[in-house]
């Protein structure tokens, strides 16, 4: 247990604070693009990251992909 000591409280982090209408903005916006179909695979996100590191790095995919 850490003491705290007087004029010194810890400050919260930026994710300590609520901000519900900006949560619920990026979720609309998400949900949006979802239904548009600006989304990526996950099988195309996971053969990008496998090729990090590798001598063909593959561009990052695109929506539709």
């Amino acid at each position: 247990m850490t003491k705290q000591v007087p004029g010194f409280e810890e400050e919260p982090g930026v994710f300590d604070i609520a901000d519900t209408e900006t949560d619920e903005q990026a979720t609309r916006e998400g949900e949006a693009d979802f239904e548009a179909g600006r989304v990526v695979s996950h099988e195309a996100v996971v053969r990008w990251l496998r090729s990090w590191g590798a001598p063909n790095k593959l561009p990052r995919p695109r929506c539709g992909e």
